[in-house]
């Protein structure tokens, strides 16, 4: 009986989900504190957002919750970053919105950093649908009317 009510527990807690709404700029600090505790040990956070939606912004302020050091900002051209916190800890920050394929992927190695243990942080993932680690972190930013942010976030 033990079993059973633990593997349900354990499914219902994999389909989590949360919403979250975001006025203003002023509110991203407890925003990001909101998405590091939902993700827990979760360390493929895939961002989903229309161009000019936030998502950037997002992620600059998770890094500075996790205290990294460097300049965050979004690696359009360079498609990857690499930051470090206080502590050591590796982040990385892709944005997929220039490749063409998911060969380009492939070729920056993207596998070294998905499955290296450290968090990526992954804008517009759906330029790599077939190349998304299971265990991940689906995060999705909507603009609405009034400019606030919806915030929608689910584990896969």
């Amino acid at each position: 009986m033990f079993l059973l009510f633990h593997c349900l527990l354990k499914i219902a807690e994999d389909r989590l989900e949360k919403s979250l709404i975001c006025n203003s700029i002023e509110e991203l600090p407890e925003i990001a504190n909101s998405i590091v505790s939902f993700a827990g040990t979760n360390k493929i956070w895939l961002f989903y957002g229309e161009m000019g939606s936030g998502k950037t912004t997002v992620i600059k302020q998770i890094c500075d919750l996790l205290r990294v050091r460097e300049n965050v900002s979004s690696p359009t051209y360079s498609i990857v970053n690499e930051y470090q916190n206080e502590a050591g800890e590796i982040f990385y920050h892709f944005d997929f919105y220039r490749i063409r394929n998911e060969a380009e992927a492939f070729d920056i190695g993207y596998e070294d950093y998905f499955f290296s243990g450290n968090r990526c942080f992954i804008e517009w993932p759906e330029k790599i649908p077939n190349l998304i680690p299971e265990a991940s972190l689906k995060i999705e930013i909507s603009m609405l009317e009034n400019s606030s942010r919806l915030i929608q976030m689910s584990k896969r």
